[in-house]
């Protein structure tokens, strides 16, 4: 299979996860007017930055399930060998964090109190995928290689060094 045909699938997935994730959140802004909390003006600037560096380390994220991984970041075509390096020498869940980063970047820049609180649902959401269904699924298909990277690279708080499984 080629890596151009991974990549064409690579976008059309994230281009539908930022659409499944992004019209909700905007839905929610509608809320803002009845939640006793506001996001400060001068956070604005913060949420851009916020936003391009989680679109970033995400697109990178995708790039390694890419090229060396030969798989999209999709759970049902999923990369077909593990990636333990990129930025997963410092966190499992690279994309997860890039992802949701973008998101409260957004709703920052926005000043949306209720898109901040639909983040943080978001987080919890995520979460209970990673921990009940994606790592016990990541366990079966990779087995002792993932196992060793479960013990040494953590799930949300990122490393300050590199884990010694990395390339």
């Amino acid at each position: 299979m080629s890596r151009a045909w991974i990549a064409f699938r690579s976008v059309v997935y994230a281009s539908l996860f930022l659409v499944a994730w992004g019209w909700p959140a905007l839905m929610c802004r509608a809320l803002d007017k009845d939640i006793p909390l506001v996001v400060p003006e001068d956070l604005s600037m913060a949420g851009i930055v916020l936003a391009a560096v989680g679109a970033a380390l995400a697109f990178t994220t995708i790039g390694f399930f890419i090229v060396d991984g030969f798989g999209t970041p999709a759970v049902f075509d999923p990369p077909t060998r593990f990636v333990p390096h990129g930025p997963f020498r410092f966190v499992r869940n690279p994309m997860y964090i890039g992802g949701l980063t973008l998101l409260v970047g957004w709703s920052l820049y926005l000043k949306s109190i209720a898109m901040v609180l639909f983040s943080a649902g978001a987080f919890l959401l995520v979460h209970a995928f990673v921990v009940f269904v994606e790592e016990p699924g990541l366990r079966k298909r990779f087995g002792r290689e993932y196992e060793d990277f479960l013990r040494v690279v953590p799930r949300w708080i990122p490393r300050l060094t590199p884990s010694p499984l990395s390339k």
